[in-house]
């Protein structure tokens, strides 16, 4: 998971501070510019696990395929709400549940999730449209900039979600486009590309004359022989 924000005892005070009735849950949030949906899965987690939930070393677990597929069942069954499946489970954010949520409702596998295997390996890579590699700049941004957090969620590479917000940063949206193998069209390139391209049609056009009159000429040498 990527690296707390607050520390434990600043996350239990603003627990403290809803458990003992002093202020609502979105006035603390907002006060303190957190999201209160944070501050909900933290008050869930405290009710779950007591102090002991905000005091789990940092790390990286590992999420096994039927573990994920268990948990999404308890979420859609109404077992338990998100916020009490994350806490109860220790997964990592309410937002990973979610792509899981998301992943088996639109009948994509749930993998095992290992991130020292699969993170930083060539073989996490899948290709992916320009919609996605959007989303995916979105979210990693909007989490601080968790590159392997975010790989993780998508089920891509680091590599490939740090190069992706690399050019997100430097040329906005239009650089996340995959040209590989992308020839533009006319429209599509500027009016000093499309002069060149002319000139090009052009001169192929006039060497296929000049073969077609050589080609006559030859014709008509045998023809009067």
């Amino acid at each position: 998971m990527a690296k707390r924000k607050h520390s434990a005892e600043w996350m239990l005070e603003r627990v403290n501070e809803y458990l003992n009735g002093e202020k609502s849950c979105d006035s603390i949030a907002k006060a303190n510019g957190i999201g209160s949906t944070t501050l909900r899965s933290w008050i869930a987690s405290y009710r779950c696990h007591g102090t002991e939930a905000f005091f789990k070393p940092n790390g990286n677990n590992i999420y096994r395929s039927n573990f994920k597929k268990h948990c999404v069942e308890i979420v859609l069954s109404g077992e338990l709400s998100v916020d009490d499946c994350v806490a109860k489970f220790g997964i990592s954010s309410r937002s990973v549940l979610s792509k899981w949520i998301s992943k088996y409702n639109a009948n994509r596998e749930l993998k095992d999730y290992d991130p020292k295997r699969e993170v930083y390996m060539a073989e996490a890579r899948r290709k992916t449209t320009i919609e996605e590699r959007k989303e995916i700049v979105k979210y990693c941004i909007e989490h601080g900039r968790d590159y392997k957090g975010t790989a993780a969620t998508y089920d891509v590479s680091y590599t490939q979600v740090y190069s992706w917000v690399r050019k997100f940063d430097a040329n906005g949206e239009d650089a996340l486009v995959d040209k590989r193998g992308h020839h533009k069209t006319d429209d599509e390139v500027d009016e000093l590309e499309r002069l060149r391209r002319e000139n090009l049609r052009l001169k192929r056009q006039l060497q296929e004359r000049d073969m077609t009159v050589e080609l006559l000429k030859k014709v008509r040498e045998l023809e009067g022989m």
